[in-house]
């Protein structure tokens, strides 16, 4: 797909792979509208694109289907028509396990994390169809490859969106609109404060630090990534070599995976 000169939503757009991902378009000269919760998320991304009327920032809660839907006729009339819908956003849940993590948890984590793309796919997807060509980008997670004990509910979010994007993709083939689904692994970003779900013994500047040390992608790699992967039309797009180790090993030995990331996963729980 030809990047230049089309029009993208990007859900998430505020903040961390999203912001990025709002950038990286925009520098390959796109127009975009960026979608998020914080509005003083996206004041910044509009402070560093410097792009003009080829970005429009709308502040909208995708958990409200209501919210979404006019959101259509917003980015409508602000660009015409839409080439491609990204949808980036995303929160985790309190690093608990199920018996300890609170129905509200759950239920907040898949009004985001799936009920979100839900209501953007829906509300998009006929204009989609209209164009000659178009993407449909949904970013799930190394979370949905094998169970991550303390976000059990954040993987079966995003398990959700993976096997939702792959049917997409099976029941969108022979029309114009090319289908992608995303799997970063560890990426260097604000989740887990954003998502007010910091692990216990740690503060954001505790969380930063250890991001750093670790062996994460940053999101302006990831975006790239995402980016590329869109215009290939990739079926698949998996991020950083955890990722991509987790994909081959979920598939090959997959109580060998879960138990991996089990005994990793122990000094967080407690």
């Amino acid at each position: 797909m030809q990047i230049t000169g089309k029009v993208f939503v990007v859900t998430g757009g505020g903040n961390g792979i999203g912001r990025e991902v709002v950038l990286g378009l925009l520098r390959q000269g796109s127009r975009v509208a960026a979608v998020d919760v914080s509005q003083e998320g996206l004041d910044e991304t509009a402070r560093l694109a410097a792009a003009g009327e080829r970005l429009t920032c709308h502040r909208v809660d995708l958990t409200d289907r209501a919210a979404v839907e006019a959101l259509r006729d917003e980015v409508l009339g602000a660009h015409g028509h839409v080439d491609g819908l990204l949808n980036v956003a995303g929160i985790i849940q309190p690093f608990v396990r199920v018996n300890d993590l609170p129905y509200e948890a759950v239920e907040k984590v898949m009004a985001v994390n799936f009920w979100g793309v839900v209501h953007t796919v829906k509300t998009f997807l006929p204009a989609l169809l209209e164009r000659p060509e178009a993407a449909l980008v949904n970013v799930s997670s190394m979370g949905a490859l094998a169970p991550v004990p303390g976000q059990a509910a954040y993987g079966a979010s995003k398990a959700a969106v993976k096997l939702l994007t792959e049917a997409l993709y099976a029941e969108l083939r022979g029309t114009p609109v090319a289908v992608t689904v995303v799997f970063p692994g560890a990426i260097a970003t604000n989740i887990a404060a954003n998502s007010g779900a910091m692990p216990p013994g740690m503060d954001a500047s505790s969380a930063s630090s250890r991001a750093a040390a670790a062996k994460t992608t940053s999101a302006h790699d990831a975006a790239a990534h995402i980016i590329r992967g869109m215009a290939k039309g990739a079926y698949r797009v998996t991020i950083g070599k955890d990722a991509r180790g987790l994909d081959r090993l979920s598939r090959l030995a997959p109580r060998r995976a879960t138990e991996l990331i089990a005994d990793k996963m122990r000094s967080l729980l407690g």
